[in-house]
This record gives C-alpha cells, sequence and structure tokens, in this order.
C-alpha cells in the first residue's frame, strides 16, 4: 500500500483518519510518558517502604535523608508530612494530616489519564463516522449512469478502514489504559502502607 492508496483511503473517510492519526498520535505519548513515571514512582514506592519496615523505630535522620531523595516523588510527600510535624503524638491526627497530603498527590499521579480515556471512549465513534461518511459517498455514484456494483462495493469497502483503525486505536489505548491505572492504584496502595508504617514508629 503506498503513500496514494492511503491518502485516497483519509479522504474517503472525510478526512476522519487524520484524527485518528492525531489521536493516535496523542494517546502514545501519554501512555510513554505515564508508563515511564509510573514505573520509577512505583520503585521509589518500594524502596521507601523498604527501608521504614527495616527499623522497629524510625531514626527522623534516616527519614530526613530518605525524604530528601524521594522528594520529587509523591511518597516523598508522605515522609515530608512525618518529619514536618514532629511534636505530633496522636496517631489519628498524624493519620489525618498524611491523609490529607496523600488526597493532594492523587491528581499528580493519575495526571493525563482522562486524555487517554478520551481517546479509548471517542476513537470508535471517529471511525463510525468516517465509516458513514465514506459509504455516503460511495452510494452517490449509484446515480452515475456507468456505474458498476464493484465501484459501490469497493468504496463500502474503503470506508470500513475508518472503523477499523478507530477499534484499532481504542484497543491499544484500552489495554493500556487499564494497566495505568493499575499503577496508579498500586502507588496510592504504596502511600497508604507507608503511611501506617510511619504513624506505628513515629507514634
Amino acid at each position: 500500500m503506498n503513500i496514494q492508496e492511503l491518502l485516497h483511503i483519509a479522504n474517503v473517510s472525510g478526512g476522519i483518519i487524520y484524527v485518528i492519526i492525531f489521536t493516535l498520535l496523542i494517546a502514545l505519548i501519554i501512555i510513554i510518558d505515564r508508563t515511564w513515571y509510573l514505573a520509577k514512582v512505583v520503585r521509589q514506592g518500594e524502596l521507601i517502604a523498604r527501608v521504614i519496615l527495616q527499623s522497629e523505630e524510625v531514626d527522623r535522620d534516616a527519614l530526613m535523608d530518605l525524604a530528601v531523595r524521594t522528594a520529587k516523588y509523591p511518597q516523598g510527600a508522605v515522609l515530608e508530612v512525618a518529619l514536618k510535624y514532629p511534636d505530633v503524638k496522636d496517631p489519628v491526627r498524624l493519620s489525618e494530616l498524611i491523609e490529607e497530603t496523600i488526597l493532594l498527590q492523587a491528581p499528580r499521579i493519575d495526571r493525563g489519564m482522562w486524555v487517554l480515556d478520551t481517546v479509548v471512549t471517542l476513537d470508535p465513534l471517529l471511525g463510525l463516522l468516517g465509516t458513514i461518511v465514506g459509504i455516503f459517498e460511495a452510494f452517490q455514484v449509484l446515480g452515475a449512469a456507468d456505474t458498476a456494483p464493484t465501484k459501490v462495493t469497493g468504496g463500502v469497502a474503503v470506508a470500513l478502514i475508518a472503523t477499523a483503525a478507530g477499534l484499532a486505536v481504542a484497543i491499544i489505548g484500552l489495554v493500556f489504559f487499564n494497566g495505568l491505572n493499575n499503577r496508579v492504584r498500586l502507588i496510592l496502595h504504596q502511600m497508604e502502607a507507608i503511611k501506617v508504617m510511619l504513624v506505628n514508629r513515629l507514634t
């Protein structure tokens, strides 16, 4: 399939194929960025949990060093709260302060995921719209006197490519969206676990 055929397919869909390709590029950018970022965050969460679990009581100097090293990650913000309020001895109060930080960090963890979710929902509809436009154009040739049946069926076949493209992008997006969502849930679970570890050892 050469470039001319690809351009013909895109034009038959009323340009919808171009929109689907654009949404695919956006989805790929989100997938690469979030996969790389969330993998790093998960590793940092595992490191923090491992360090805290190694001791029955948390050494604040060691905690400070760990907080500095992980300051740019959501779990590091949890450590900063524990260090910011050294006089809080009430476990409930300390737990509430840390929970507040977890809630504030949550949007940072799943940033951009709504875009991927939108692509997954939107692309099959775009593909269907492109197919409808293509079928409409294919059946317009029926009015011509010398129209061959193969012209109509060929036009319909080309129009269906838009639906296939939309579904393909949506399937790819859905697989990664579910995988990334699972990573987000894991990170939030890590933060809750770190909160409990700190409360148990600092109070």
